[in-house]
């Protein structure tokens, strides 16, 4: 797990007007929050985070914080990040606060591995959750959960908790839900066929009907 470098400011305007000034200047509101923590009220360069964001591995961040003031460095994960719908742009972040002792919840990407036997018979993978949340301590979270599908048939599905993990790593989960399927690649096809059929038949009633 790797920690990237990003330089914060303390912000002291909270309003519309400060917000809008800072995004002129290149830069973007943020907060940083925690269990336990003062919530703090930041500005980041846009470009840095860009960068932060693009550099980083699997689907989480995980920071560095360097603030200039006395509060000091602090490791974070993005929480949120809000992007405007129309230029796409960063206009806030939202920074959660971790320490490498305490457990964090976060997401990782789903990625398979192999060439089930059910593709080499004709069927396609389904992969139905494509982020999986996990449990775990900072320095123990996986850029990615990587599922062998090598001895998987058409109709065979991977569970979350068929899915082996490291000590101290959790999927927390209510529900043994599906994670992906094998399908079959067939019933379209035959469903075409079907209606074909289907339309060949419903066709001669209607000539009979004509004649009588």
């Amino acid at each position: 797990m790797e920690f990237i470098d990003l330089k914060a400011n303390i912000r002291t305007g909270r309003k519309k007007g400060p917000s809008r000034r800072l995004r002129a200047a290149g830069r973007i509101p943020a907060v940083l929050y925690g269990p336990g923590a003062e919530t703090l009220a930041l500005s980041i360069d846009t470009t840095d985070l860009e960068k932060a964001v693009k550099h980083r591995s699997g689907s989480q961040v995980f920071l560095n914080l360097v603030i200039d003031s006395a509060d000091g460095n602090k490791t974070a994960m993005i929480k949120d990040l809000q992007i405007h719908p129309v230029s796409r742009d960063m206009i806030h972040a939202d920074f959660y606060e971790i320490a490498m002792d305490r457990k964090i919840r976060a997401t990782s990407p789903v990625t398979v591995t192999g060439k089930s036997i059910g593709v080499e018979n004709g069927g396609m993978v389904q992969i139905i959750r494509r982020e999986l949340e996990v449990l775990c301590y900072p320095n123990q979270m996986p850029e990615e959960i990587v599922i062998d599908i090598t001895d998987l048939d058409i109709g065979d599905s991977i569970h979350i908790e068929d899915i082996p993990v490291e000590e101290g790593i959790e999927f927390p989960h209510e529900v043994n839900f599906t994670v992906l399927t094998i399908l079959s690649g067939r019933p379209e096809e035959a469903g075409e066929e079907e209606e074909e059929e289907l339309g060949e038949e419903t066709e001669a009633p209607e000539q009979i009907d004509e004649e009588e």
